[in-house]
């Protein structure tokens, strides 16, 4: 019976635990670990203004980002393998807090964590 009293006030505490995506709560270096590289971070940095840029990823070279609604849309320049293309991703926002911003890109769910201006743009 406790455990029907307990669900509403956990549903309460996440819902006050989420912010509305906008500019400014977005706007900040947000990074997960990297694969198979403890102790190393990657991810982004976005500007107030809709500048961006990529941290510690040195062949996804992000440009810029965009917000509508609970869709971000981030454009950049990928170098891999020798080759050369502009990109543009948009993913959902799922989730977001003052620290943790989940984005659902075609179902692939991604987790950040937002961070003092990272090293390593």
């Amino acid at each position: 019976m406790r455990l029907f009293l307990l669900l509403p006030a956990l549903s309460l505490l996440a819902a006050s635990c989420s912010m509305q995506p906008t500019s400014a709560t977005l706007s900040g270096s947000w990074t997960q670990p990297v694969p198979g590289q403890p102790g190393h971070v990657q991810g982004m940095q976005l500007l107030p203004d809709g500048r961006a840029s990529s941290i510690n990823m040195h062949t996804l070279l992000y440009t810029g980002w965009s917000l509508d609604g609970k869709r971000l849309t981030l454009t950049g320049k990928s170098t891999g393998n020798g080759n050369s293309s502009l990109f543009t991703t948009t993913s959902t926002i799922d989730s977001l807090s003052r620290t943790t911003l989940i984005l659902n890109t075609d179902g692939n769910r991604e987790a950040y964590t937002r961070t003092p201006d990272a090293p390593g743009r």
